[in-house]
């Protein structure tokens, strides 16, 4: 028996969806595109794929009440309009082509932009049609943040007007699979109990995430290197992912920007390989995470791309076997969060005989879901005693109704015979292997369990348990007393024999 690993990432605590889609209407592109799709109507021009006409642009940075003077402000309203077109907010008819008899010799085409049908969802729609408008917003600019530079493509054009990938050296897949990548770990880095959590990760960790192997000591000078390059890629790349709500990103300090002649391996190179000393200082380099809305987003990504990447309470309508099976293999916060949204709602008693019948088995994970049961009952009060004790003459509940019986303050508890004191045992530590593997904690439940019974070993080979060969083998391998152990190993061999 072993203890094979659960292939989904951690649970994910999501925002309700109310919340996450006032959050999408309040991002600053997103709200940018609503107000440029409500401004849209019968004088609005569009170029051939469906960019506002060069001299509607000052009209939309007024609308946008963005600072004239800024030369930036074109660029937002261009990308607003984008944005709109692309999810739907706006709908556009294209210039037909020039067929020679339109307008006059050198006077340009234009199309026409109204607003679209899917713009009333936002008034008139459910918080879920919102965020399905944010995600297409989304995918927009994604896109674009993995497109080069335009210096870079402006470079990269050759005499016909086509670009020279070759010298660009960019792969469209290769880049948008990169920061699918990058936000797939900083995901990782948010959802995982002793993760990141609800902080910034430093830029140079998630970089380093992307490039370091995982088997590598200190990283080598090119690899380095690497990580460098990709530091300064994302720090566009989330500069432009900030605006649509999905981080919320410090920015790398201008000033090692400026630095750029130097090499940039060094400083950078020790932020990736080593935990600083000096939280300012890591911070120079960039920080970023994700918001609520943006764990919402790169979720909904993951789960289109296949990857299983559950979220607490969406169990809450499901058996209590789907939910023992599931929080086996979650943490304990959230394992804790999900038993408890499960039962909120149902009726005591009977979520309690769902649970302890959903709990028996002989399979490989039924001692994992028997503690998983057991920690789901610990706060239940009195309304669970009859359920409880419907089990006490289980032989796989009965040690655990026991327990529950005992800790609950129930006076009249029978005591275990000594068959299901052993079979107890054996779960136990097998359900302990199976949530958190060898842990340093381990060799001392399995001291504290062998010296109160006498002849431990001689009667453990015996218990008829499925796991019982694969504990004794482990409690031969951890058990803190050597004299012990070599019992154990002797009885994990005669368990082994007795097998079919």
């Amino acid at each position: 028996m072993s203890a094979e690993p659960h292939p989904t990432l951690p649970p994910v605590r999501l925002h309700s969806d109310a919340e996450l889609a006032r959050d999408a209407l309040v991002a600053p592109l997103f709200a940018r595109a609503v107000r440029l799709a409500r401004w849209a109507g019968p004088d609005t021009r569009v170029d051939v794929g469906g960019e506002l006409a060069p001299d509607q642009l000052p009209e939309a940075v007024g609308v946008l009440g963005l600072d004239t003077a800024d030369e930036d402000s074109p660029v937002y309203a261009s990308q607003a309009w984008r944005v709109a077109v692309d999810t739907g907010l706006v709908d556009v008819t294209e210039p037909e082509e020039d067929s020679g008899d339109g307008a006059e010799a050198g006077e340009p085409e234009y199309g026409t932009a109204t607003p679209g049908e899917d713009l009333a969802l936002l008034a008139g729609g459910a918080p879920g049609d919102v965020l399905d408008l944010w995600l297409a917003a989304l995918d927009t600019v994604l896109a674009d943040a993995a497109v080069p530079d335009l210096d870079d493509l402006v470079d990269a054009l050759d005499a016909g007007g086509e670009i020279d990938f070759d010298r660009l050296d960019w792969n469209p897949q290769r880049e948008a699979d990169f920061l699918d990548g990058v936000l797939a770990n900083l995901y990782l880095l948010t959802v995982t109990e002793g993760g990141a959590g609800e902080g910034p990760v430093p830029l140079p960790v998630l970089a380093a995430s992307m490039i370091v192997p995982d088997e590598m000591g200190d990283p080598t000078d090119a690899v380095l290197e690497q990580v460098s390059d990709a530091m300064m890629r994302l720090d566009d790349q989330f500069r432009q992912l900030e605006p649509i709500g999905l981080v919320e990103y410090r920015p790398v300090d201008e000033a090692l920007l400026a630095e750029a002649d130097e090499p940039a391996s060094g400083e950078a190179g020790q932020a990736a390989g080593a935990a600083p000393e000096d939280d300012e200082d890591v911070s120079r380099y960039g920080m970023v995470r994700l918001t609520p809305l943006g764990l919402y987003g790169v979720r909904a990504r993951m789960l289109e791309a296949g990857v299983e990447a559950p979220a607490v309470g969406e169990l809450a309508d499901k058996g209590a076997d789907a939910l023992l099976d599931a929080v086996s293999y979650y943490p304990g916060g959230a394992a804790q969060a999900e038993i408890e949204q499960w039962l909120a709602g149902r009726d005591l008693p009977d979520a309690v005989a769902e649970l302890l019948a959903a709990a028996r088995g002989d399979d490989e994970g039924a001692p994992l879901r028997r503690l998983r049961c057991q920690q789901a009952l610990a706060p239940a009060g009195p309304e669970a005693e009859p359920a409880v004790r419907a089990v006490l003459d289980d032989p796989e509940l009965g040690g655990l109704a026991r327990v529950w019986l005992a800790e609950h303050g129930v006076a009249d508890v029978p005591a275990p015979d000594e068959t299901m004191v052993f079979w107890l045992t054996v779960d136990t530590i097998a359900a302990q292997l199976a949530a958190d593997g060898e842990t340093e904690e381990l060799p001392l439940l399995m001291r504290s369990l062998t010296e109160h019974h006498t002849g431990f070993f001689e009667q453990a080979w015996r218990v008829e348990h499925p796991a019982t060969a694969y504990v004794l083998e482990a409690m031969g391998r951890l058990h803190p007393d050597k004299k012990a152990s070599k019992e154990a190993r002797k009885a994990a061999f005669k368990a082994r024999s007795r097998q079919p």
